[in-house]
């Protein structure tokens, strides 16, 4: 077989597992400290605690003050690799053991420590920066005394916290007062759940029907909450007024709630604080960073093993072809000190420096600009890549909404035929008001063919009118926010809704023409082209939901009194509902094939006795006590019948830059991606197609929502008959399948060209990287823009932050961060591969040299009767590995074998390194025999053509050696740099120059001689020669995949 054996160190399992795991209570438990109970909190109150709480501070920091050192340390020295060499500079403390200067074991060993310990301090001081930052961040508390100005670190369970418009939550509280109209608020939470959507938040009734915010010191009021827990989309908890007559309870979920990280997006809200510090929903959906180890460091590990126990063996063999006479044990540790070479000290040395350089060279790089590399300890991870996995809002896409297609049946409007859409609209209200409307009642039972621009204008309307969108003004420094109200100031006006779509179909109408300008809970107001405000009432809404996938809203126009039904929906709701027609499925599928979101909009025209006796039923229903639910839902249903299909909407998420193109050379890279995202299925699904993260060609498989095993078998099942079939996935089944079937579920998923997961919890997301570096041993990498994004970005092998719309918190928290996803196609195909293909060659040159010396002393050793007396010393041994040809090997990391577009032309090369072949068994065996073939050769031809004196031993074979070594590094060496050629001769003029100093070890006449020369010469090229002669016939017969397209 000619394929290498790719080096698998066998992976540590650090963490728990997932299943039995109970998030932060787990860690709070093992930690000492009480269970987390149920609370009683007393509003305003803080002392009137039953028990103690966390200080309210955001520790991201891996070490504290006195662990640090030590923590540092530990981590260092608990690899073999370390520790070996600690071991053998301690050893120099031994009289008996010593065989040269302290500082030629000590320095080496102190420059690497002293390296890691700065890294690694400069990132703890960065952490520290960040989280000083949010927990100096100042808040408005409410207290007898007024209000005071508070640190976010010193809030308390208790306390009543006035949090402004834009200002993030600091704790998680209950909702008590708005400044809101409407008594309600939004709240962004995408920091939290990863959703774009804005969630409507409701106070508690009690305490916004006080009235001022003062007021709430003056009751005695508590709030009674469920012990802390990881679940971000439930809670439970009631709310107690006793001073009242009789006392007040009113029930609390999730509606009432603030979680920390989140953003008040409307006006300016007051809460009590519930849970504080590591209680936080968001703590315990993140998880503690931890220490990254990058598989090539653990490979290298592996190596330095394998040489000890050659060390150890050929130690053995020494002392025995003495036949273990006298002291034997003093004589195996003093040959395990003097063959110590076989593992380099430098290598160490060597590997950290080439890591700042490809750090440095990934920062400079003009291609991708504004990329940081925040851990400069795994870049050889970069090219090894077999999973990535991605978050979609933000990371993929832009988190920007725009309206693309209006179909309605004959006639369809894009982005640049929207001017025509806008002069039907302007044509109707012209002509209503040049000719008033009197046989308007007429139009509803007679078939007139109706024109274009009618059409256009109802599905127009339509839009403007079914939505849960509220237009809200705010000052703009020239018109203060009551004048901007009252005269629907356009500058000021901005939209208010949960879903991005709606208000991207509201800006929509407003192009063309038709604007919301005002709403409230009982009605909207349209303004047309020319300014006339048209009035409608709300007389009911039916919100949308995930189980009915379609929204529906009943309104009364003020001018006529029509009472008109309009519904929105998915494709698949929607097509039962309206009237027949041959073209809705084949256009939805052809919008939907463009990874268009389609929305289907139809209306139903009521007479006044039809919407009363539907009202009547509706009341009837809502008051039923049994299968209320039902009940509705049957009424409802009543209405949605018949009803006329108006139009096609088609509004796209915009991807980012590039997000195409990238993520094809990432899969002809080798790469399976997975799309994890906390949005709904139809987006993720959307994005998906449209992100070409499936491709035409292929299948969705779309798993059912399942509840318990029985389902989950069926439906696994079901999935594992498809073949080359994408998988959508949601967080509820996902959960399901990997408690009863995690086995089965993940080794179908793995074989999948992709997988997307939707409404995934942050802890989910981490749970999933996990799982495939369990199942798999592959290298996963994450890649995210908002907090929660984190856990899986500190869980991946190696995380990258995306600088977003969602804030830095990803990007702080990631081993690179870079300000757009079509960096990462470059970062892997180059950077990563010219890492990890150049630290393989500098640790195997690394580990030649040092076995070429090694040999050499073998060698000698055995020819002097196996004595354990040192070839070379002092200065010699030293200026080996350092200035004579640190600078020629050490060029290496400067080395690539194809230029950075011919690489970025040719994903497909960089999966070749997914078989680990630049660094296994097999490249590593090739580079021992060169070792040992070119170290006995300079031994024995320097010991057959010296004349008289050992000092000419000496003088010849380190000669050649260093020659060789300088050679060896050309051969090496595939693209030429200048300072490559630099360092080449620098190091050849500075053993030339030490010749003088170093008569202590040479002799100087004697290395002038023509016989030097020409014994040196022949040694050098029968060393050196085959292996140059070998390399041009592998060329020539067998060339690498790279050099066909170099050539």
């Amino acid at each position: 077989m000619t394929d290498n054996i790719p080096l698998q160190p066998v992976r540590q399992k650090k963490r728990m597992d997932s299943k039995h795991r109970g998030g932060c209570c787990e860690c709070l438990r093992c930690c000492g400290r009480r269970d987390p109970r149920p609370r009683t909190v007393w509003l305003g109150h803080p002392e009137k605690r039953d028990q103690r709480y966390p200080r309210n501070v955001i520790n991201n920091q891996k070490y504290n003050f006195f662990t640090f050192l030590p923590g540092v340390l530990f981590n260092q020295f608990k690899y073999f690799f370390n520790l070996y060499f600690l071991l053998l500079a301690c050893s120099q403390f031994v009289v008996e053991m010593r065989l040269g200067a302290l500082y030629t074991y000590w320095v080496p060993l102190g420059f690497v420590l002293a390296v890691t310990v700065i890294r690694e301090a400069a990132e703890e001081i960065r952490c520290y920066m960040r989280d000083k930052e949010v927990n100096s961040q100042i808040y408005s508390k409410l207290t007898a005394r007024g209000t005071v100005k508070v640190k976010s670190s010193n809030i308390q369970v208790g306390d009543l916290i006035i949090v402004e418009k834009n200002q993030r939550v600091p704790a998680d509280m209950i909702f008590l007062r708005t400044s809101e109209k409407n008594g309600s608020c939004f709240l962004r939470t995408d920091q939290l759940d990863g959703e774009t959507d804005w969630k409507l938040r409701l106070p508690v009734t009690c305490t916004q029907r006080l009235p001022t915010a003062s007021d709430l010191l003056q009751i005695r009021s508590y709030v009674y909450a469920e012990e802390p827990n990881i679940d971000i989309h439930n809670f439970v908890g009631t709310f107690t007024r006793e001073d009242s007559d009789p006392p007040v309870n009113e029930s609390l979920s999730i509606e009432n709630t603030l979680w920390a990280s989140t953003v008040i997006a409307s006006g300016t809200v007051v809460g009590v604080v519930l849970y504080t510090g590591r209680e936080l929903r968001s703590v315990m959906n993140t998880s503690n960073p931890r220490s990254k180890i990058g598989l090539f460091d653990l490979e290298v590990n592996c190596l330095t093993k394998i040489l000890f126990g050659a060390l150890v063996v050929v130690s053995l063999v020494m002392v025995a072809l003495q036949h273990f006479a006298g002291r034997w044990y003093l004589q195996i540790i003093r040959f395990l000190l003097l063959f110590s070479n076989i593992i380099p000290i430098s290598l160490r040395v060597n590997l950290d420096m080439g890591k700042i350089v490809y750090s440095w060279v990934i920062r400079r790089d003009s291609k991708i600009p504004g990329t940081v590399v925040r851990s400069s300890t795994i870049p050889e991870q970069l090219g090894r890549i077999s999973y990535l996995l991605t978050d979609k809002t933000g990371t993929l896409t832009q988190n920007e909404m725009v309206f693309k297609r209006l179909h309605l049946g004959t006639v369809a409007y894009g982005l640049d035929s929207m001017d025509e859409v806008q002069s039907h609209i302007f044509s109707i209200y012209t002509q209503q008001s040049q000719d008033p409307p009197a046989v308007k009642g007429l139009t509803l039972a007679t078939k007139v063919r109706k024109t274009m621009s009618s059409r256009v204008h109802e599905a127009v309307k339509a839009i403007a009118l079914c939505h849960n969108v509220t237009p809200v003004y705010e000052s703009n420094g020239v018109t203060d926010q009551a004048e901007a109200e009252r005269h629907y100031e356009d500058s000021c006006r901005v939209y208010q809704a949960s879903s991005p779509d709606e208000v991207a179909l509201v800006q929509w109408t407003e192009s063309v023409g038709l604007t919301l300008v005002g709403r409230d809970q009982s009605s909207v107001q349209l303004r047309t082209p020319g300014g006339h405000i048209l009035n409608f009432t709300i007389l009911q809404i039916f919100p949308f939901t995930y189980e009915s996938k379609r929204m529906g809203i009943i309104v009364r126009d003020e001018s006529t009194g029509e009472i008109t039904f309009y519904m929105k929906g998915a494709d698949v709701v929607m097509a039962g509902i309206v009237q027949y027609n041959d073209w809705l499925e084949e256009e939805c599928g052809n919008m939907a094939r463009e990874g268009l979101r389609v929305l289907v909009v139809a209306k139903k025209s009521l007479t006044e006795e039809q919407y009363q006796d539907f009202e009547a039923r509706y009341i009837q229903a809502k008051l039923s006590v049994h299968d209320r639910s039902l009940k509705v839902a049957t009424v409802i249903e009543s209405l949605e019948m018949e009803m006329e299909l108006l139009c096609l909407t088609g509004v796209e998420d915009q991807l980012q830059t590039d997000v195409r193109p990238t993520l094809e050379t990432l899969r002809n890279a080798g790469i399976k991606v997975w799309m994890l995202t906390g949005d709904k299925l139809e987006t993720a699904t959307c994005t998906a197609k449209n992100a070409h993260l499936v491709t035409r060609t292929q299948d969705i498989h779309i798993f059912r929502l399942v509840t318990n095993r029985g389902e989950a078998h069926l439906e696994l099942n079901a999935f594992r008959r498809k073949h080359d079939c994408a998988l959508v996935i949601s967080g509820d089944s996902l959960e399901v399948c990997l408690k009863y079937y995690e086995y089965e579920f993940m080794e179908l998923a793995c074989q999948c060209p992709a997988v997307v997961c939707c409404r995934c919890a942050p802890t989910q997301k981490a749970q999933i990287v996990r799982l495939l570096q369990e199942r798999t041993g592959k290298l996963t990498c994450a890649v995210g823009d908002g907090g929660n994004d984190v856990s899986m970005i500190q869980e991946a092998d190696c995380g990258v932050g995306v600088e977003g719309k969602e804030g830095k918190q990803a990007s702080l928290a990631a081993d690179f961060s870079i300000t757009q996803f079509k960096h990462l196609g470059r970062l892997l195909m180059v950077h990563g591969r010219n890492s990890y293909k150049r630290s393989a060659a500098l640790s195997q040159f690394v580990i030649h040299r040092s076995l070429c010396i090694s040999t050499m002393q073998a060698v000698f050793s055995s020819v002097f009767y196996f004595a354990s007396v040192p070839l070379y010393q002092g200065f010699l041994i030293i200026g080996y590995s350092t200035i004579y040809t640190m600078f020629p090997v050490f060029s290496l990391v400067l080395d690539k074998d194809v230029k950075s577009e011919v690489a970025m032309l040719y994903p497909e090369l960089y999966k070749d390194l997914l078989k680990g072949r630049p660094l296994s068994y097999k490249t590593f065996l090739i580079w021992v025999l060169i070792s040992i073939y070119q170290g006995s050769i300079i031994m024995y031809g320097a010991l057959l053509l010296f004349e008289s004196e050992f000092v000419h031993i000496v003088a010849i074979s380190f000669t050649s050696l260093i020659l060789t070594e300088l050679l060896m590094v050309a051969l090496t060496i595939q693209t030429w740099h200048w300072l490559m050629i630099v360092a080449e001769l620098l190091s050849l003029s500075c053993y030339i120059a030490s010749l003088v100093f170093l008569h202590e070890f040479i002799d100087v006449y004697f290395i002038a001689t023509l016989s030097f020369l020409w014994k040196v010469t022949v040694i050098t090229l029968v060393s050196c020669l085959p292996l140059y002669v070998l390399k041009y016939l592998r060329r020539r017969f067998s060339p690498p995949s790279y050099s066909k397209l170099t050539s």
